[in-house]
């Protein structure tokens, strides 16, 4: 996950940086710095991070070519 994705999921499902933090067990400070680009968390937060994430509904898109990114996960039973 890179600074880019974490910003763009966490607006897909209207998370603040402090609920990611909350919700990832994780200090504010981490989510903070990790999305400005000033530092990258251990592996075990940066994990609890994604983790929190795909929980909410978020999925990631590796980079294939066309750059990586993320996107809003369909509910179950939703037509389409």
């Amino acid at each position: 996950m890179t600074p880019e994705q974490c910003r763009a999921a966490r607006a897909l499902v209207a998370m603040s940086q402090d609920d990611l933090a909350k919700t990832a067990n994780v200090g504010n400070s981490t989510v903070r710095n990790f999305e400005a680009g000033r530092s990258v968390p251990v592996a075990n937060n940066l994990a609890a991070m994604k983790s929190a994430l795909e929980a909410a509904g978020v999925r990631f898109i590796p980079e294939n070519g066309g750059g990586a990114g993320v996107r809003l996960e369909k509910p179950k039973g939703s037509a389409e």
